[in-house]
């Protein structure tokens, strides 16, 4: 492509698409998972303080960081493949910096690519927001009985 901003958007709106259908197919595999008859009847017996309260609890937290991760390294392949940043290294740095909000600098990246940087750290914040919502939710599961 010819005009960087274009090419930009263009990744950047592919890897929106692909993170958020990655999301939403893993928030929505877990909460199938979870929400067999059998489950929702042995969640009801359950302490959340109990072993198998935080056995439940630690499941959520790492399937959720594990899609989070997913991502993450999605992102950093993409600035390696497009040539933005030119180690793994530092792609898996600045990927998890701007997925997580954190935007410690745009050193890393090349100025022509930091749009998608720009455009991953929005990505992040919705989807963080989507998995404390998801996380919540699933914790009413057990805490409310």
């Amino acid at each position: 492509m010819n005009n960087p901003l274009l090419a930009q958007f263009a990744v950047s709106t592919v890897m929106l698409v692909l993170c958020v259908a990655i999301h939403g197919l893993g928030l929505f595999s877990l909460a199938r998972l979870l929400r067999t008859e059998s489950s929702l009847e042995r969640l009801q017996r359950v302490n959340p303080l109990s072993p198998r309260g935080a056995l439940f609890t630690l499941t959520i937290v790492l399937a959720i960081i594990s899609l989070h991760g997913i991502e993450i390294w999605i992102f950093a392949v993409t600035y390696l493949v497009t040539g933005a940043i030119k180690t793994l290294e530092a792609s898996i740095y600045f990927s998890t910096i701007s997925y997580s909000t954190v935007g410690y600098n745009d050193t890393h990246i090349l100025t022509e690519w930091r749009l998608l940087g720009a455009f991953e750290s929005i990505l992040g914040m919705i989807l963080l927001g989507w998995s404390t919502s998801f996380f919540f939710r699933m914790l009413g599961r057990i805490d409310a009985h």
